[in-house]
């Protein structure tokens, strides 16, 4: 049967339409085809199917990759092609469409400026990282944004000469400011300090003194290490005296997408906008698909427990609206894992936590991810950060089924939608190292800190010697494309936002609002069908 099989497939896929199978496609075939019991007699039809799907895709080629493949056949699942019959959105696997991403998985996806693209370089990033790496990946940065705001409208000049094209925004280059003292430029470039502690703006080629007395900030944080859009004059001292000063315009992510959707970000293969949008009835089908996400689990605390099985208990009897992934943030202790007996707590503190997942077989068909936070083993100060070692993790991964462990920050990804999950205290680092903020009236630091974020198209727009990042890692650290959804797990207050199509939130801390003498104890839940989150608490009795 086997023979009979492989030759069918042969037939259909090489000698019809001219492709070759590699072993791993051949074996994937096959296994769809005995796993679903497909009669001897529809192998042929089914094959032809699933042929034609595979060349409609972008990325097809004669030589048929495994992850085109799987998404040709995903198509035909979910219905979504013109040769097959509707299917019910509600009744896709989602499972088979839900992955967690760590970032030192990531592919190393690299922008050349030259080309005005992406590339995926072959020689696997280093913790380390080579001197070239240094400033190579802030380039890359600044080339990133640099094409986002030459795309654009406003700074697009027409197509046809005529009184409009002087109306439009053109940028200056630092090098092409000397000899024109007494003119106004809008530039852009990275904010940073010379030598001399001076506030100067850097780009791809040179550096200028910057004069902040008459500055005016736009909305948003402005610090070192934020690439910025300044309008200005230049003076004889070979100084800019700074107008204005304003974040780069933002490209929401169906734009970036659209551009970009040949390039495989994450390492789950290539998904382009029109795959993408195939999945959104499903997606809109699936309404009690769910993520919950909670911030600094204290296992150290004495009431942490206690809340964790009183929401666990409340989820456990939701029989049709189980979360599909619980999402545990660090710190996961209250007073680090250095000092005298911090390890035993550790220890400790995730043994019961094991103890207490057991209790709750029903919620083993979730994912159980963990993030660690500042202070979490073995902290550092570099961004991405590791996972959690094993030695604390073993006995939980070994028991509950899908736990897993990941670096911060790390990706979710849901159909086409991406979730990227960050714990780190960004709003105290932002607001200590501010050199510019808008003055006028209460300033929303909320939506500030989110805007910023996100046009600075990075989860830590500082200079590395106030948050210093892996150089080759980099990459992990882009919110290009913008994703469907951020997590700023912070210790600041939660808050809940949607800024240019990308809702953002922060669930608070779990037990800091719970104190020593009991409270609320909240946390946040995510809904992919509706894009937005909703907050969550649960109050102890005494």
């Amino acid at each position: 049967m086997v023979k009979l099989m492989r030759a069918a497939i042969v037939k259909v896929f090489s000698t019809k339409h001219s492709l070759t199978l590699p072993a791993a496609a051949l074996g994937y075939i096959e296994q769809v085809l005995l796993e679903n019991e497909i009669p001897e007699d529809e192998w042929i039809v089914g094959l032809e199917f699933w042929a034609r799907e595979y060349l409609k895709g972008e990325d097809s080629s004669s030589l048929v990759s495994l992850p085109a493949l799987k998404r040709a056949y995903e198509s035909l699942q979910l219905g979504t092609t013109d040769d097959t019959a509707q299917a019910d959105p509600s009744e896709v696997n989602v499972e088979s469409h839900f992955s967690v991403i760590d970032s030192f998985d990531m592919p190393p996806v690299h922008f050349d400026a030259v080309r005005g693209g992406f590339t995926t370089s072959k020689p696997k990033p280093s913790i380390a990282g080579q001197a070239s790496s240094r400033s190579a990946f802030l380039r890359e940065r600044w080339g990133i944004i640099k094409e986002i705001i030459l795309r654009n409208e406003n700074f697009t000049p027409p197509a046809i000469g005529g009184h409009d094209r002087s109306n439009y925004l053109k940028l200056t280059s630092t090098r092409n400011l000397l000899g024109r003292a007494g003119q106004l430029f809008l530039l852009f470039g990275m904010l940073s300090r010379d030598p001399e502690g001076r506030l100067c703006l850097e780009d791809g080629e040179g550096r200028v003194v910057l004069d902040m007395e008459d500055a005016v900030p736009g909305e948003g944080l402005f610090t070192e290490g934020c690439m910025v859009l300044i309008e200005g004059e230049y003076t004889i001292d070979e100084t800019v005296r700074v107008l204005a000063m304003g974040h780069p315009p933002s490209e929401k992510r169906d734009v970036a997408r659209g551009l970009h959707g040949h390039v495989d970000f994450l390492g789950g293969g290539a998904m382009s906008l029109k795959e993408e949008q195939k999945y959104q009835p499903s997606i809109l089908a699936n309404t009690q698909v769910s993520f919950v996400v909670l911030s600094d689990v204290w296992l150290d605390h004495p009431r942490t427990m206690p809340a964790l099985r009183r929401m666990l208990e409340g989820y456990a009897e939701a029989v049709e609206y189980r979360p599909m992934a619980f999402v545990f943030c660090g710190n996961f202790s209250q007073k680090g894992w250095e000092g005298e007996g911090g390890l035993k707590r550790y220890t400790n503190g995730f043994n019961a936590l094991t103890d207490l997942l057991l209790e709750f077989p029903l919620l083993h068909s979730s994912h159980f991810v963990f993030v660690p936070g500042p202070l979490d083993p073995w902290s550092s100060t570099t961004l991405p950060r590791p996972a959690i070692p094993s030695v604390f993790a073993s006995r939980l991964t070994q028991r509950v089924p899908k736990a897993r462990f990941v670096s911060n920050p790390c990706r979710l990804r849901y159909f086409g939608m991406e979730l990227v999950i960050c714990r780190e205290d960004l709003m105290g680092k932002m607001v200590r190292n501010l050199v510019g903020v808008k003055k006028e009236g209460e300033a929303d630091m909320k939506r500030y800190l989110v805007q910023t974020i996100l046009d600075q198209t990075h989860l830590s727009p500082l200079p590395i010697s106030i948050r210093p990042t892996l150089w080759e890692y980099d990459h992990a650290l882009r919110l290009y494309p913008m994703p469907s959804a951020l997590v700023l797990a912070d210790k600041y207050e939660r808050y809940e936002l949607t800024y240019e199509g990308c809702h953002v939130f922060n669930p608070g801390r779990f037990v800091g609002s719970g104190g020593e003498g009991g409270g609320e104890f909240e946390w946040s839940m995510y809904y992919p069908a509706t894009g937005r989150s909703e907050r969550s608490a649960l109050t102890l009795d005494q």
